[in-house]
């Protein structure tokens, strides 16, 4: 029986011992592209307009406000109508609050220039005439953008509003 001896220069382990306390930096801010994970939205893409790190009076957790594209344009083609193109680039818009739990940010955020904390407020959210009016917002904007991108740096369409464009494929 051979013993197993363990290495002379190996030290005691030391993770999850950390003395030093870390700030966890807030990257949930107006503007960052989500994907919702729960409820009828699952799977798609939205804009957060505002953020409640320590929840509110009515969701005692931490949620955002964020409106998204429910339902994406069609691809086009040069052979349709211009009738036919103005149809297929249509979108179903939605605003709703969601969950920390129950979203995942993606590494894009929308241009400042969108002013994501302008798409919805809470005001609005208070009555059914009120996100009938956000969504209408919603719509007009975001039909406008996704026709003509804002550029970035590099004067190219801008990545983020074409990412929020596309339908996730999974």
């Amino acid at each position: 029986a051979q013993a197993i001896l363990a290495r002379p220069d190996a030290r005691p382990s030391t993770a999850g011992c950390s003395h030093q306390r870390f700030a966890m930096g807030k990257f949930l801010k107006a503007g960052r592209i989500v994907v919702l994970l729960q409820g009828r939205y699952a799977g798609k893409k939205a804009v957060i307009a505002k953020v409640f790190d320590d929840g509110s009076k009515p969701r005692r957790f931490g949620h955002c406000l964020v409106a998204g594209v429910a339902r994406v344009p069609m691809k086009v083609t040069k052979a349709m109508s211009k009738k036919k193109i103005t149809k297929r680039q249509k979108i179903k818009p939605f605003v709703k609050y969601a969950n920390y739990n129950h979203i995942m940010p993606t590494r894009y955020q929308v241009p400042s220039e969108l002013q994501p904390a302008a798409l919805v407020t809470e005001q609005q959210m208070d009555s059914s005439d009120g996100r009938v009016e956000a969504k209408k917002y919603v719509k007009m904007l975001l039909e406008e953008k996704f026709l003509a991108p804002p550029a970035d740096k590099t004067g190219k369409p801008s990545k983020d509003v074409l990412y929020l464009r596309k339908k996730l494929r999974f």
